[in-house]
């Protein structure tokens, strides 16, 4: 039963990692109609915030790591895909691929290609126990922290003005520009919090390794970007439901595959993902084929 419990914090820890990386994809999508593969390395700049602010106190580090891939996520919709918005969705997602190059190109400029060992706070490597359970502090922290940013942005998306905006043109951008939607604004706002999201990967990703390289968003993308599909593109909910889903099952092969198999974990994951979506191309937890909105 222990190690049963222990495995079920562990993939809820897991899971509320790749559910946010997964929202942050998801929320962009919804709008825009693009897969942004350089989300992933909004995660990798607030890595290396938090690496060029270690040993700060700890409120400064967790601004710094937050608000920094905000900044970047603002700039990367003024500077790339303002431009592009009449564009189709293939020239969006090469534009994507190439800001992802351009960030990791610059940031392996300014520090060093190889990975860099970051300076935490005690406070995250702290464990401590419950009824024989050793339980991470900062598995605790990855928990609470994505149960309050989904309940913040369920918040936002149902009870603001500006969330309903989002939801609205989620649905039908043209008519809501139609309507008075001021589209600019709105598709800002995704990226803004996109960033805002990448930042709290950051902060339990690079926490959990202790190390940053300039590719460290890649995998995190690659993720994130079955996540959603996993639980079904165009809804926001559905997507986080992904994300835990992806990092339970994870667990549980880790946990549960013979010693000599547990190499190969992600090979069974990944192929467990593909026969579900054999199965249900439309997502797991969408129903029929219709594409839901944010």
């Amino acid at each position: 039963m222990s190690e049963l419990l222990q495995n079920a914090i562990d993939a809820a820890s897991l899971g509320s990692l790749y559910a946010l990386v997964a929202l942050g994809i998801a929320l962009i999508f919804g709008i825009m109609r693009l897969i942004n593969f350089a989300h992933g390395d909004l995660v990798m700049v607030g890595g290396y915030i938090m690496l060029s602010l270690a040993g700060q106190p700890w409120p400064i580090l967790v601004a710094g790591a937050i608000l920094v891939p905000m900044i970047a996520a603002l700039l990367m919709d003024r500077m790339a895909f303002r431009f592009l918005r009449d564009s189709d969705p293939s020239t969006l997602l090469i534009a994507s691929f190439a800001l992802s190059v351009f960030l990791q190109n610059l940031i392996s400029a300014i520090y060093t290609p190889t990975a860099s060992s970051v300076e935490l706070p005690a406070l995250v490597t702290k464990s401590f126990e419950i009824g024989g359970i050793r339980v991470a502090a900062l598995s605790v922290m990855t928990i609470a922290g994505t149960a309050l940013l989904l309940i913040a942005l369920a918040i936002f998306m149902g009870r603001t003005s500006w969330g309903v905006q989002m939801r609205a043109a989620a649905q039908d951008f043209v008519m809501a520009r139609l309507v008075g939607v001021r589209a600019n604004i709105v598709i800002a706002m995704a990226f803004g919090l996109s960033g805002l999201l990448a930042g709290a990967v950051a902060l339990s990703f690079v926490a959990q390794t202790g190390t940053v390289t300039p590719t460290l968003g890649v995998q995190l993308a690659a993720v994130g970007f079955v996540s959603v599909v996993l639980g079904g593109m165009g809804s926001i909910p559905a997507a986080a439901g992904g994300g835990f889903l992806l990092g339970a099952a994870t667990v549980a092969l880790q946990s549960f595959l013979p010693l000599e198999l547990r190499p190969y974990r992600d090979v069974f994951v990944f192929a467990a993902v593909i026969g579900l979506l054999v199965m249900r191309p439309q997502g797991l937890f969408l129903r029929g084929d219709r594409e839901t909105r944010v």
